[in-house]
């Protein structure tokens, strides 16, 4: 064997060890109503599933078929756009379709056909009555950009104009409430809050705030990744806690108390969202983090061992083990940081599923159960309180909110006994309306609850 063809052999081996194998990517089929105008790019495992990376854009055809060569190992998943996640693909039928996924070394070439797209097929609105655009253009003056922010009001929000309502802010609005601008499925969180409030629960206000697009990963992220980019996330953190929350509370009637106002989100937004709780630790009390990106940067845990909290929180993280191999074991390691400061295992908890996947589908089912962790009445060993008296949040804080079936502003008389029996405090407050707990110490207590001559009594867990 000639020394040139040793050395062509060697230099090769080196480059695919290095670089892994490679595969070309053929879309050999279009809808037929995809805009000449318009770039093909592929978004998925590799590139942080950015919908619009320069890098990833498939060259036009020059023969019979767009096309993109990858490099890699083991198995990616991955999607086509037009450039943003509004443009996704989808199926004929205008369902969802599951990620496309590929495994290096199975083939040299990958010839797949695009059936169709989301935003090209009408779809129809999934969203229900009382969900409302806020705004299509709201100004975020720390990234100079304008944002699309929808709401969920509660089903009495009009019937009842004196009543206020808890928080919850949520990442990657398209996909809260409306398969029509969901880019990957939806929440249903509308549907599950209004199935809960048929049961007695007394209503949530959620604020979902549309993800920024090609600037998704920009901003959801306070680290930069030298792949994927990010960095500014703190800018838009403090623009939910310094510019959004105080329009909300200034334009509906919420409790604009920390102890009612949550945040949360999923995969980088579930990042963002934990981010932005423990920053503004002193606005908001509980998060929501689904399948969160701490693989991202691992400043993560820098940051969680220098931002110990100031007030007490909730925390509940929800991820899927066939999610990867990491997820879990990232999120382990930042329970583990957040028990090694200051916070209790009353504050947080770890939801993990065998079937979860990093799916709008699995957020969908999981809010519901998240919500009533954060919010919901609950003494220390998880039994719920009777339908007719419930307090939120639990457990509380500083103040609660004594709800149930009781008609809001409903007169109460309330007497607070400790664990042995001891009377701690007596008050007069209404139904629907926060009370202050005063100076009672971390606890559990009794709470005894007078409408007119009816007695009702429920555990209360206060937190310090």
């Amino acid at each position: 064997m000639s020394n040139w063809l040793i050395g062509f052999l060697c230099v090769w081996l080196w480059q695919t060890q290095a670089l892994g194998l490679s595969v070309v990517i053929e879309v050999v089929s279009l809808p037929s109503n995809t805009p000449a105008s318009d770039p093909i790019y592929i978004a998925g495992t590799f590139n942080g599933w950015n919908p619009g990376h320069p890098s990833y854009q498939l060259m036009p055809p020059g023969g019979p078929a767009y096309s993109i060569t990858l490099q890699g190992t083991g198995t990616i998943e991955f999607k086509f756009t037009r450039g943003s996640w509004s443009k996704v693909e989808c199926q004929a039928d205008g369902s969802f379709l599951p990620n496309r996924q590929f495994t290096f070394g199975s083939a040299d070439t990958l010839q797949v056909a695009i059936a169709a797209w989301e935003d090209l097929l009408g779809a129809s609105s999934t969203a229900l009555p009382n969900v409302v655009l806020l705004s299509d253009s709201f100004f975020i003056p720390q990234l100079n950009r304008y944002r699309s922010i929808w709401l969920y009001l509660p089903d009495d929000y009009y019937s009842a104009p004196d009543k206020r309502y808890p928080v919850f802010y949520l990442q990657d609005g398209q996909n809260v409430f409306d398969e029509a601008t969901a880019f990957a499925g939806e929440w249903q969180v509308d549907e599950t809050l209004h199935a809960l409030e048929l049961s007695g629960d007394a209503g949530c206000i959620v604020v979902a705030v549309a993800n920024g697009g090609v600037n998704r990963i920009e901003e959801y992220s306070p680290w930069v990744n030298p792949l994927y980019g990010g960095g500014q996330g703190d800018a838009y953190a403090e623009f939910l806690a310094q510019v959004l929350k105080p329009y909300i509370d200034a334009h509906y009637r919420t409790f604009p108390q920390r102890d009612f106002t949550a945040i949360g989100g999923s995969s980088l937004g579930g990042l963002i969202a934990f981010y932005t709780a423990l920053k503004y630790n002193d606005v908001f009390s509980k998060a929501a983090v689904f399948s969160p990106s701490f693989w991202f940067d691992d400043s993560v845990e820098l940051f969680v061992a220098a931002h110990q909290k100031s007030h007490p929180m909730r925390i509940r993280f929800v991820a899927g083990y066939p999610e990867s191999s990491s997820m879990i074991p990232e999120i382990r390691s930042v329970y583990g940081l957040l028990r090694q400061g200051s916070y209790s295992e009353q504050e947080l908890d770890t939801s993990f599923h065998w079937d979860g996947q990093h799916a709008e589908w699995f957020w969908a089912r999981e809010f519901g159960p998240t919500y009533l962790w954060l919010f919901a009445s609950q003494d220390a060993v998880g039994s719920t309180t009777t339908s007719a008296v419930r307090l939120i949040p639990q457990p509380a804080f500083d103040q609660v909110v004594i709800s149930g079936s009781l008609p809001y502003g409903q007169p109460l008389q309330v007497r607070i006994y400790d664990s042995s029996g001891v009377l701690r405090r007596t008050l007069s407050c209404r139904a629907g309306q926060p009370v202050d707990l005063g100076s009672l110490p971390s606890g559990v207590y009794q709470m005894q609850v007078m409408v007119g001559r009816k007695r009702y009594e429920t555990p209360l867990v206060l937190i310090r």
